[in-house]
């Protein structure tokens, strides 16, 4: 009767153990495919469901990773790496093409739990430059890596390296040319004025992820093409810490998509985490008041994915459209272009 007793103590304080009774810590992805002028109108329901699977397989390959335990950083490679080898985005594979017509990529990867990160800029022969990201940040002393170096550090990670032609499409040839044509015509006045008459879908387009792991890290990551009839070796903020790509665990984790040059004179990213980490208030608001409010303000189009350290998402755009996907904490699953921007 005593050991009955004294078993169904055990028993009971087993049961109540902090160890027993805690949750799995949540897991959370987010991803986006660009944002900009994206008029349903002129998408097909081919291209439409074109899109929208492969944002789907980008965010479980990413999101199976989670699952299996994986670090976040792991994730958000895996993620942008899908698009990157897909033509319908504007990274790796369906980049757009410079004044010259090459591609010149860039991407950076950025750890939350540890601050370090890493990015690449102008590489023309990398298959997928997030993989070359972060090899910077692991295995070599550098944030940032460019042009024929980065190539060269590529080569000796190993990492596989392709003709440019590799990334050649005819849809973006096609922009190339009509963006050239833009521009020349008003060229007399001012390159940069000339520049400033494009639509924005010739200004922006990106892919990127973010995530949060069971051990609480998060991490974001960007992959771009840049911007279509780009000179002089331009870089967006595709690959700047703290302007396209920022990850605190004490913030959140954040990507960004579009019209560069604002996205870095105002520091986008690392903006949001800052107003989330020192005003404490919800990340939806951090992101909104950004892109929505003082982006807006400047003249600066596009749009963010964000994670914070409890898997809350939030994917606020100031366009016509962004193709985005996630899954929250809560498991709740999104895969849209156009509609609410949060």
């Amino acid at each position: 009767m005593v050991k009955s007793a004294l078993l169904a103590v055990a028993l009971t304080a087993l049961t109540l153990s902090p160890a027993a009774q805690a949750k799995p810590t949540p897991i959370a992805l987010a991803i986006h495919g660009g944002a900009g002028t994206i008029d349903p109108d002129n998408m097909s329901e081919a291209q439409r469901e074109a899109v929208t699977a492969k944002l789907d397989q980008a965010l479980m390959a990413g999101y199976a990773l989670l699952e299996q335990g994986k670090p976040a950083l792991d994730a958000v490679e895996a993620a942008v790496r899908v698009l990157e080898d897909s033509p319908l985005f504007n990274a790796g594979v369906g980049a757009v093409y410079t004044w010259d017509e090459r591609h010149e990529l860039d991407a950076s990867i950025m750890d939350g739990a540890t601050l370090e990160a890493g990015a690449v800029a102008g590489v023309t022969t990398v298959r997928n430059p997030i993989s070359l990201a972060r090899r910077v940040m692991t295995d070599s002393a550098h944030v940032m890596l460019s042009g024929q170096g980065a190539e060269q550090f590529a080569q000796s990670q190993g990492l596989e390296q392709v003709a440019n032609s590799h990334f050649d499409t005819e849809r973006r040839l096609q922009s190339l040319h009509k963006a050239k044509a833009k521009i020349q015509a008003q060229e007399a006045v001012s390159h940069q004025a000339a520049v400033a008459t494009l639509d924005d879908h010739y200004k922006m387009g990106t892919v990127g992820a973010v995530a949060l792991d069971r051990n609480g890290n998060l991490a974001a990551a960007t992959s771009t093409g840049g911007m279509t009839a780009k000179r002089w070796g331009r870089i967006g903020d595709s690959p700047v810490i703290g302007a396209g790509t920022y990850a605190d665990n004490d913030s959140c984790a954040v990507s960004a998509t579009g019209h560069g040059e604002f996205f870095i004179r105002y520091n986008v990213a690392a903006d949001i985490c800052a107003r989330a980490k020192y005003q404490g208030i919800p990340l939806a608001a951090a992101s909104d008041t950004v892109i929505n409010q003082r982006l807006v303000a400047a003249g600066g189009t596009g749009g963010v994915i964000t994670v914070d350290p409890q898997g809350r998402v939030a994917m606020p755009f100031n366009t016509q459209g962004m193709y985005r996907a996630s899954i929250d904490a809560e498991g709740n699953k999104t895969v849209a272009i156009w509609g609410t921007s949060q």
